[in-house]
């Protein structure tokens, strides 16, 4: 699942990286919060590109509303296992692979991201160079690219918050994902929606476990969104710590709901 919002060029990579996974999904759920016609055509051309669906949901834009968009989407699925990224975060060829991998019930899996240089950029979006070596210049953060599948085994699963906890790559079980009501949509605004789904997973007995040394993405900088929701968000994260919350009212089982009526 690729979360994405008016940047149509980085969302062609991450699509062009998806090519060569190891290990394809079953299928490709693309959450837009109110992109324009640009993204919409180039979705279209790679549904036709890609051996697997790729489906597209799509939002007015109103505003940052990606818990929204998540709930909507997640809804709309059938899948089990949810493998959760940003669509400014290019694949690793061995990313879906690895978190298959270390899929296991009751768990999640977060995470970490290589960061390209901005100076980079531009060569990774207009050359569409996917390939860094684990010394690359392209890259900071470099021993994060580092892929060695039998360390990912000495990360144990652990019932507490991590502040290593990324949205961008996370993976969860979608019966784990309904069982707090998934993205509290009283988040709106940039900041916190992911860590606070995650402290209701946790709350409710999911444990975490760091996938590390694999499920390696790699981040596109860009500019920063604005922070004017944070200190409003971190109060409903605040109190979803302080009253251990597992369930929000404003989540997607309406959604749910809705899915049912109509069918």
């Amino acid at each position: 699942m690729i979360t994405t919002y008016e940047w149509p060029e980085a969302l062609y990579a991450v699509l062009n990286s998806l090519k060569s996974q190891r290990k394809y999904p079953e299928e490709v759920l693309i959450a837009d919060d109110g992109s324009s016609s640009i993204t919409r055509n180039l979705i279209l051309d790679f549904q036709k590109e890609l051996q697997i669906p790729v489906r597209h949901f799509w939002q007015e834009d109103n505003g940052f509303r990606k818990s929204t968009i998540l709930n909507k989407t997640i809804a709309s699925t059938d899948a089990d296992y949810i493998i959760q990224i940003d669509g400014d975060c290019i694949l690793h060829p061995y990313f879906i692979e690895d978190h298959l991998s270390l899929a296991k019930k009751k768990t999640f899996l977060y995470g970490s991201r290589v960061n390209i240089k901005p100076q980079a950029v531009k060569k990774v979006l207009l050359k569409n160079d996917f390939a860094f070596n684990w010394n690359s210049n392209d890259i900071r953060n470099k021993s994060r690219n580092l892929r060695i599948p039998f360390l990912q085994k000495l990360f144990q699963s652990k019932n507490k918050f991590s502040e290593k906890t990324r949205g961008c790559n996370l993976s969860y079980w979608r019966e784990d994902f309904l069982a707090v009501n998934g993205y509290d949509e009283a988040i709106e605004g940039w900041g916190l929606e992911d860590s606070e789904f995650v402290l209701r997973m946790i709350n409710f007995g999911i444990s975490g476990r760091r996938l590390r040394y694999g499920g390696i993405v790699y981040h596109i900088p860009h500019k920063e969104k604005s922070r004017a929701s944070v200190e409003r968000n971190l109060g409903i994260q605040k109190r979803t710590i302080v009253e251990k919350r597992v369930w929000c009212s404003d989540g997607v089982d309406k959604y749910l709901k809705k899915n049912k009526e109509d069918n």
